[in-house]
């Protein structure tokens, strides 16, 4: 897979991997976007007949701007080392253990404060959308667990797709020096630990307020707030690796449209958390790095063997519920058939 890196060869990929994605994105999401367009053309019309404009968009725009913003420039490690770890040195002082832990986990401490923006960051619009629109239900922003069970064979589809996928793509070495984004997360259990307790915090935050928050402001552009989702949703993959960031414009439209048609955000989060999980386990077992002690003092060493072993048995378990979810539908096919012979015969006698 070498010629993968090559800029020759590199910069072109994604264009034959969209033609052959997009179609396919299309079959299965266009009911879906036929829906959209339709109750956002109601939608429009009724503000029309009764002479409103619709504020959701202006708010929600500046409040997602200003979001961004403040992240990127707040919740960088540059930020951390300059003005919040000289704070919590402070704070420390007369604390040896307090001390000893902000020496310990230096770099953990700048990836908590990542986490900590983002999370804080992407729940803010919940907090403030009340003050402009009171009637509308917070619980209407994707975050509504009904009908999950109905839809999980989306995620187990997902899981079965992005496995191979994962295991391509972490053969190379922008993605082995990329992932983990905490580089000591192979140091101990508790550093992988902690650092997956915060990193998959962030997608659920994340999910909340690009496929909740903002799908839902924009109602009103029908299939089109899919797309004004993805452009920001790309550029804070800006950073990563290269393949990475072009598959997140597929991976905006599908989860997008998978959060539409779902009215709820879990599935995407599921799949988000399970491929995170995946790109960090992959890549510290590709380096070598794995942790094997359960903290970084403690002399006590946990070695799992079973890594490559564990992502195709979630493999297996995805196809799996592809598979009864298959036998169900067909199944269910096979009864309706079965009900709709007799009065085909009945009526040709």
């Amino acid at each position: 897979m070498r010629w993968l890196e090559l800029p020759a060869v590199k910069w072109a990929i994604p264009l034959p991997l969209l033609a052959i994605v997009a179609p396919i994105v299309w079959l299965v999401f266009r009911g879906t976007w036929r829906q959209l367009d339709v109750e956002a053309l109601e939608w429009r019309r009724e503000l029309a007949e009764r002479r409103q404009v619709d504020y959701r968009p202006l708010v929600a725009l500046t409040m997602a701007a200003l979001i961004l913003i403040w992240q990127e420039y707040y919740g960088r490690g540059d930020f951390y080392q300059e003005t919040v770890r000289p704070a919590l040195d402070r704070l420390a002082l007369g604390h040896p253990n307090a001390r000893r832990w902000l020496s310990t986990y230096d770099e953990l401490g700048m990836r908590l404060w990542w986490g900590v923006t983002r999370i804080g960051g992407y729940l803010l619009p919940l907090m403030l959308w009340p003050l402009f629109f009171r009637r509308d239900h917070l619980a209407d922003f994707g975050l509504r667990a009904r009908g999950f069970r109905e839809h999980a064979w989306i995620y187990a589809f997902c899981v079965v797709v992005m496995v191979p996928i994962i295991l391509i793509v972490s053969q190379q070495h922008d993605f082995i020096n990329y992932y983990p984004m905490y580089k000591q997360a192979g140091r101990s259990w508790a550093d992988f630990a902690l650092w997956e307790f915060v990193y998959i915090g962030q997608f659920f935050t994340l999910e909340v307020f690009f496929r909740g928050f903002w799908l839902r402001a924009m109602r009103g552009f029908g299939a089109a707030a899919i797309w004004s989702m993805v452009v920001p949703y790309c550029m804070i993959h800006f950073g990563k690796p290269y393949l990475e960031a072009c598959g997140a414009m597929v991976a905006g439209v599908v989860l997008g449209s998978l959060a539409m048609y779902t009215r709820s955000i879990y599935a995407g989060f599921l799949v988000h958390s399970t491929v995170a999980i995946m790109n960090d386990g992959v890549s510290l077992y590709r380096a070598g790095r794995l942790p094997t002690l359960l903290s970084p003092h403690s002399t006590r060493h946990v070695t799992f063997l079973y890594w490559r072993a564990a992502i195709w048995i979630a493999w297996a378990l995805a196809l799996l519920v592809l598979a009864l979810k298959g036998w169900r539908v067909w199944k269910s096919r096979r009864v309706a058939g079965a009900a709709r012979a007799p009065a085909t015969t009945s009526s040709d006698s």
